[in-house]
């Protein structure tokens, strides 16, 4: 088959769609993946076809900066919305040139609307794949809304589910009918979108996370597929730095500190305080710039500055990872078998170290807001002297590296098409 992923947003957003892209190459299917340019290099290096998308997501995360300090993600969300009205007409002509000839278009959250009507306007099949749950239940709320300390009733948790998919819909259906109108030439889509009738139709939903992470729904259908993770390992010929190599054989093993693509206006204020938290509890740290740009000047010897590299070969060798939550990130650092600590800024990431809490392999999560010298040293101490947390962690992530989530995914994929043909 030929396959077209989209795969708008930051790299959290993009990797585990160029893992399940590869996953699907490896099964002989041709796969190109539909991304900003920021991601090129890393959709080409792993052997698939990118599909230039346009525009550039960091420059667009720059321009979000003080709404993701805040958090809000309201704001968050809406501003967001503008912005895609903007690039509307773009991503719908690049959309409709990229799945052109497709037998199968995949989207997650990012790409849902614009997959949505490219598979209406061309005849093309469409399966939806997310990285986090947004299947309505009883069992857990929305990842998308914040919640209450102490949660909320069954009753209550189905609605969030359905409060977060028209809080997504309306904040990007002007720019969904504006490319259904003058790009798709198409109708609009209903006003209450497009999410409820999938659903109700009960066609194939693929989550790419693992069910020891988040046990599956018992009020699930059997069109819905909790696969395990995609993972995606590094690039063939793939070497890491020798003074990284040489910086962990000189030493015990160092905290992970990093933040991802949350951008960040005070960067050296955080490298500081990260610097003084690692200080105070006398631990070697690797140090991750990331979009936020962590700085690296005047470091001491026991810190190590990295730029991107592959996670899953960084985090097993780790005492433990400080983060931000995102799914990805998180998902790495749960295979890698260590305990985290997680400071979330926004959208799933309360979600997602909520969750690793539970589990019992982080320490109480931190909001970027409540980031102090004093907390991060008390969490980092936790994390790395707690034999318990250690222990758990390392068991989770056995059954975590026992699944295969990409092998799964391909496998409903196929079978799918199998039975649409």
């Amino acid at each position: 088959m030929k396959i077209t992923i989209i795969a708008p947003g930051s790299r959290g957003d993009v990797q585990p769609y160029v893992a399940l892209g590869k996953g699907l190459r490896n099964a002989g299917h041709t796969v190109g993946i539909l991304a900003s340019q920021d991601f090129q290099t890393l959709i080409l290096e792993h052997g698939l076809q990118f599909l230039d998308l346009g525009g550039n997501m960091q420059d667009i995360a720059q321009g979000l900066q003080s709404l993701l300090e805040q958090g809000n993600f309201l704001k968050i969300l809406s501003s967001m919305g503008k912005t895609a009205q903007r690039l509307a007409d773009q991503v719908a002509a690049k959309g409709l040139a990229a799945c052109q000839g497709s037998d199968l278009i995949i989207a997650g959250l990012g790409g849902l609307f614009v997959g949505l009507a490219l598979s209406e306007k061309l005849g093309i099949p469409f399966i939806q794949a997310y990285y986090f749950p947004f299947t309505p239940t009883r069992e857990f709320p929305n990842a998308l809304v914040p919640m209450p300390p102490g949660g909320l009733p069954a009753w209550a948790n189905r609605l969030t589910h359905s409060l977060a998919q028209q809080m997504m819909w309306q904040n990007y259906r002007a720019a969904d009918t504006q490319a259904r109108r003058q790009v798709l030439q198409m109708a609009p889509a209903p006003f209450r979108g497009p999410i409820a009738a999938l659903q109700q139709e009960k066609q194939t939903v693929l989550y790419g996370y693992s069910p020891q992470v988040i046990p599956i729904p018992k009020d699930w259908g059997d069109f819905i597929h909790v696969t395990g993770y995609w993972f995606l390992g590094p690039p063939a010929g793939w070497e890491p730095p020798v003074e990284l190599v040489n910086f962990l054989q000189s030493g015990p093993p160092p905290v992970y500190i990093g933040f991802g693509s949350m951008v960040n206006s005070k960067a050296a204020e955080t490298t500081d305080l990260v610097l003084k938290a690692l200080a105070r509890t006398a631990q070697r740290g690797v140090l991750s710039a990331g979009w936020g740009g962590l700085k690296k000047e005047a470091l001491p010897e026991t810190v190590f500055m990295i730029d991107s590299l592959p996670f899953s070969w960084l985090f097993p060798q780790m005492a433990a990872v400080v983060h931000h939550g995102g799914a990805g990130t998180t998902s790495i650092g749960l295979w890698g078998g260590i305990p985290a600590i997680i400071t979330p800024f926004m959208g799933d990431q309360p979600f997602w170290a909520q969750r690793v809490y539970e589990l019992g392999v982080s320490p109480r999560p931190i909001p970027l807001r409540r980031l102090t010298v004093d907390n991060l040293a008390d969490a980092i101490q936790q994390a790395v002297s707690d034999t318990t947390m250690q222990t758990k962690a390392a068991r989770l992530g056995e059954r975590i590296r026992a699944e295969n989530g990409t092998a799964r995914a391909v496998e409903v994929i196929e079978q799918v098409i199998a039975r649409s043909n």
